[in-house]
């Protein structure tokens, strides 16, 4: 299907950057591109390019059309559906290069930038300008911008203010063929012919490389509040989530934690959390705002609709020092999790009055199938992360049985009007479920827009479907 690197096409394709943006200095940091944070999989590229700019990309993407030769745009690696895995070697375009902070438009709340951009280095300098930009996915200390927008990521915060998608206005893009355009225009209404800047957020790489993009930022938030309830049933957390909404809350965060989940960040991180035995799982609140007093207020609210679903302790962060402590918590879980250990995660996402029946399901499923899951996530989206652990379990059980759990779970996420994915992607490893949530005709139409912008099929090929 695709053409074998050659030395003379290495040797091409290396004069296209600067020999310090392909030259790699040791195998390690080359095994560092052979895969990303997706369970344990390895595949080994050709070559790695870094290129520094726009035209770049489009010579090296003419080039690798013309001749055949699969590419796989990375970001920081950090995708956990194997998005950025060269399953077809050939080349790995790694976007690292490209980390400028190109425009802060402070009269209309904007900023240009390109993917290689770490998200959380954009939000400090938005800070000094007290703007905000509010997706900020558990990895916002090293993922890129460019790999949020391929995967539209989304983060604690999506609850009140959404997802990457709904930040991003417009897109510079080379397509397979080396063609650059932009997506759309920089404005925050568009109804000019089809909106192919919200087609390619998602795309995860196949329909064209993002080169950069241009986000509305909103205005910072000065005040925020932090707690952290506990529940002795995690479906009365579950159901407390529906609940709050229902009454008028509009938190900032709402996170949903097992147990299990706050035990191993504790190990991995050294921080100590005392946890009392009869505690089952976690809602992590915060409401944030422009007035102090409205907040608390907030809180009040928030504490009597907790309190009516059975809630046991309530414990406010009262400094930043305490609320750095819990975030710490939180934002070090997925790591946690799979360290030492195999893993499986599955994204799962349903409408929010459904997260109590997604919960038990995924419980009742893991039990009749031996395995150990850990439950954490968003909460307020329905988003359930659920981590399916390897432990001592066989290889052929870990890939066949629990393959079919993971379905059994899909499933369930169908059956209570959900999906596969909230903001991981569908990438290598989940698109064998696709079809149980699409028939054939709709993952055909799919198809059909894939080979609309590349014919050839070089882009990330192996992704989302085969």
């Amino acid at each position: 299907m695709f053409k074998q690197v050659s030395s003379e096409d290495i040797e091409h394709l290396t004069s296209l950057v600067d020999v310090s943006n392909w030259h790699i200095a040791n195998q390690e940091e080359f095994e560092r591109y052979t895969h990303d944070h997706t369970e344990d999989f390895h595949f080994t590229p050709d070559l790695v390019l870094k290129p520094n700019n726009t035209e770049q990309v489009a010579s090296i993407l003419s080039y690798c059309n013309h001749h055949r030769i699969p590419v796989t745009p990375r970001g920081a690696g950090t995708g956990l559906s194997g998005g950025a895995l060269p399953i077809y070697n050939g080349i790995v375009l790694s976007l690292e290069k490209m980390n400028r902070i190109l425009d802060i438009d402070v009269q209309n709340l904007q900023v240009c930038v390109e993917p290689g951009v770490i998200n959380e280095e954009l939000q400090q300098e938005l800070f000094k300008h007290q703007l905000y930009y509010p997706p900020d996915p558990a990895s916002k200390g090293s993922c890129f911008l460019g790999g949020n927008v391929a995967h539209a990521s989304g983060g604690p915060k999506a609850v009140k203010y959404g997802t990457t998608r709904d930040y991003v206005l417009n897109l510079e893009v080379v397509l397979p063929n080396g063609e650059v355009i932009w997506t759309g225009a920089n404005t925050l209404k568009y109804s000019t012919g089809y909106n192919l800047t919200h087609l390619l957020i998602g795309s995860e790489g196949t329909l064209a490389v993002i080169t950069k993009i241009v986000f509305k930022v909103i205005a910072l938030p000065p005040f925020n509040m932090l707690m952290l309830a506990s529940f002795n049933a995690a479906t009365d957390a579950c159901k407390a989530v529906s609940a709050l909404f229902r009454a008028g809350c509009n938190p900032s965060v709402c996170e949903f934690v097992e147990p299990i989940a706050f035990e191993l960040s504790a190990q991995l991180t050294g921080l100590t959390f005392d946890q009392k035995p009869e505690t089952k799982a976690y809602l992590l609140i915060e409401v944030d705002g422009k007035d102090l007093a409205v907040l608390e207020k907030d809180t009040e609210e928030i504490y009597e609709v907790l309190d009516q679903h059975h809630c046991t302790d309530m414990l406010l962060a009262d400094s930043e020092e305490k609320k750095n402590y819990f975030w710490r918590l939180r934002r070090s879980i997925g790591e946690a999790t799979k360290r030492d250990n195999i893993y499986k995660e599955e994204d799962t996402v349903v409408p929010r009055a459904s997260l109590p029946e997604l919960y038990e399901g995924v419980k009742e499923i893991a039990a009749r199938y031996q395995v150990r899951t850990v439950c954490y996530g968003h909460a307020g989206d329905g988003n359930l992360h659920v981590n399916i652990l390897k432990d001592d379990l066989s290889d052929h059980f870990w890939n066949h049985e629990v393959k079919e759990a993971i379905r059994e779970i899909f499933q369930l996420c169908k059956k209570l009007k959900g999906t596969i994915s909230g903001e991981h992607g569908i990438g290598y490893v989940q698109k064998e479920y696709m079809p149980i949530l699409f028939p054939e005709s709709q993952l055909q139409l799919m198809r059909n827009i894939k080979h609309a912008f590349d014919p050839n099929g070089i882009l990330n090929p192996g992704k989302i479907w085969e």
